[in-house]
């Protein structure tokens, strides 16, 4: 076993990857979408799996829920697998009258209330964005499919139950399109680490309106965005 948290072998992993928070999404992706997939790590229920899309070699990955959970696997992916680009796939809320359940959010960018950035950025502000060309070869396929898309600045927090419910007026005033609790940390940890990454959510809640999907819908509802995140990681 290579990490605490990995038991893949060493070069089980592809240098492309796709990382979701649920290990039963992942098996999903894994199982519906890859060919000649076997399961190469499984500690705690973090599940990995490796095989082809359209010929190309491709891993999927769950990183679990919130910054901390995410980047240690992030991290171990970089460090010791090599892993090179990194397509992360998840659910998120808005607040933005223009947005429904069930759109695709691409995060250009993410704001946090999460000291986890400054803790590594020397107690700076950190800029926590997306790779460029993949924002770009993913909104050509996106517009190729007909798939509409929001692109813009995510808001990622450690809490998930607001108490204080004014926080949504003032994302709303500063046009934050999707709210999460991976994004700004993910994208601190891929620039460390020299990796190419993109967070892209579907909306699972608006905090507006007091809408939500169902469990089920939140794991299955998103083909789209696997194979958008699927035909742009293999470009």
């Amino acid at each position: 076993m290579i990490t605490p948290h990995i038991n893949a072998r060493k070069n089980d992993f592809s240098e492309l990857v796709i990382m979701s928070g649920d290990p039963i999404r992942v098996r999903y992706i894994a199982e519906n979408f890859l060919d000649n997939c076997i399961e190469v790590t499984n500690i705690r229920y973090m599940l990995g799996f490796t095989g082809y899309y359209k010929g190309c070699r491709v891993s999927v990955m769950s990183h679990g829920m919130g910054i901390p959970s995410a980047a240690l696997y992030i991290e171990e992916l970089a460090q010791y697998y090599h892993v090179k680009k990194i397509i992360r796939l998840g659910t998120c809320g808005t607040v933005q009258k223009n947005i429904k359940l069930k759109d695709i959010i691409i995060a250009m960018g993410a704001c946090t209330d999460s000291s986890f950035n400054r803790n590594r950025f020397s107690n700076y502000d950190y800029s926590a964005i997306a790779d460029f060309d993949i924002i770009c070869n993913i909104n050509n396929f996106a517009q190729y499919m007909g798939i509409p898309l929001h692109i813009g600045n995510f808001f990622t927090t450690d809490i998930f139950y607001f108490k204080d419910r004014k926080i949504y007026n003032l994302l709303k005033k500063y046009n934050i399109l999707g709210i999460d609790m991976e994004t700004a940390g993910f994208y601190s940890i891929a620039a460390e680490f020299n990796i190419k990454a993109m967070s892209m959510c579907c909306v699972s809640d608006h905090l507006k309106f007091n809408e939500r999907l169902s469990s089920n819908d939140r794991l299955f509802s998103f083909n789209n965005m696997i194979k958008l995140s699927l035909d742009t990681i293999t470009l």
